[in-house]
């Protein structure tokens, strides 16, 4: 696939999260695989699917129209965010108007194929994250929320503990509006989904299509870990990685399997074909993320003009798929303030740059859109 070039636009300020009315699977049903099947083609019938899932209790809709606090654990880690529908109608004309700053470019036609399929469906099935910094203010409101019993509160099929709150009150949810509004949040999951949800306003305006569900979490209160998402490129050899990261400007040495990645942190990459290691250390590598410098630096100098690319969330999984015909990059996990400040000046990472984990799983929550 072609690099994605295209940004989507910035929604502006001030943030405003909307209440809406939830339909929530089953606790037995979230984290079910065969749950799937729910959302699944032909997405025209969806709505007409999670009905039937409803008289039946494997699902059901809230009474009322409320913003949700959500808190999940996931292997120890414990995430807490607001749920809500995002007002994407007015968009942004400069840097100090941005609401949602996305860090990746994105293909038009796959946000195409999004909205199309969340069109056929009248429903946005999962919240795109977004992370910002909060005010104290904002934490000590949210505090007192979780203080009172969840609403809903069990383990789903994955392993996941969920907690979830429906915040009615119109003065509380006033005074959280007030707190988030001007907000700058940088789009951590879902870079198709929110292009999606653009375009679904833009063809739909002045409907319910002009606002899309989120997740805002606190990024200096319960943190998403932010990961690296490493590389294998089939039909390169390992040599021509390590020539086009000589000639980018990097000191490259030959080390052991134990050490090469013990070198990986934020100032070395490791290359590997399984059998040779080496620790790749860019010179000024701390003006830039390692991803960028991957590349624009070392990917067009290599032999030929089109590499294809294929992408691992884990070591583990980057070096099962690692040969001598499909060398490995791996990457050290980005610096959250590094890859905000980046983005904040303009700039962008490469397509799947990060990794912000744990995602919620699916099902937990959802928003119907009716017209």
């Amino acid at each position: 696939m072609d690099s994605a070039t295209v940004v989507p636009p910035y929604v502006a300020k001030p943030l405003e999260l909307l209440p809406f009315r939830a339909v929530m699977l089953s606790p037995a049903r979230v984290g079910d695989p065969a749950s799937a099947r729910a959302l699944a083609r032909p997405y025209r019938d969806v709505a007409a699917r999670l009905g039937q899932w409803i008289d039946r209790g494997d699902a059901c809709t809230d009474t009322a129209p409320a913003l949700y606090l959500h808190e999940y654990t996931s292997g120890g880690l414990t995430v807490r965010g607001l749920v809500g529908a995002l007002r994407m109608s007015e968009r942004a004309d400069s840097l100090a108007e941005r609401a949602v700053w996305p860090h990746e470019a994105i293909h038009p036609e796959q946000a195409g194929e999004l909205a199309d399929r969340m069109l056929q469906m009248n429903l946005n099935p999962a919240p795109i994250l977004l992370v910002h910094h909060g005010r104290q203010e904002l934490r000590d409101l949210l505090d007192e929320v979780a203080r009172a019993e969840p609403d809903w509160r069990y383990l789903d099929r994955t392993g996941q503990r969920q907690r979830l709150w429906a915040v009615r009150d119109e003065e509380t949810v006033a005074r959280i509006g007030n707190l988030v509004s001007d907000s700058r949040c940088l789009l951590a999951d879902g870079h198709h989904r929110y292009a999606a949800y653009l375009r679904l306003q833009e063809e739909y305006p002045g409907t319910p299509w002009d606002a899309g569900l989120v997740m805002l979490v606190d990024q200096a209160d319960t943190p998403l870990f932010l990961g690296a998402i490493h590389r294998t490129l089939p039909h390169v050899r390992l040599e021509s990685l390590v020539r086009a990261s000589h000639e980018a400007g990097a000191d490259v040495t030959a080390q052991s399997r134990r050490r090469a990645l013990g070198a990986l942190d934020s100032t070395h990459l490791v290359l590997t074909d399984g059998e040779t290691w080496y620790a790749v250390a860019p010179r000024g590598l701390v003006r830039e993320a390692a991803v960028s410098w991957l590349h624009d630096h070392v990917l067009p100098r290599l032999p030929g003009s089109r590499h294809r690319l294929e992408h691992h969330h884990t070591v583990e999984e980057a070096l099962a798929a690692t040969s001598s015909a499909a060398p490995a990059v791996l990457l050290p996990s980005p610096d959250f303030e590094q890859v905000r400040a980046l983005v904040e000046s303009g700039g962008l990472l490469p397509e799947k740059a990060t990794s912000f984990q744990p995602k919620p799983s699916l099902g937990v929550i959802m928003r119907p859109v009716s017209v």
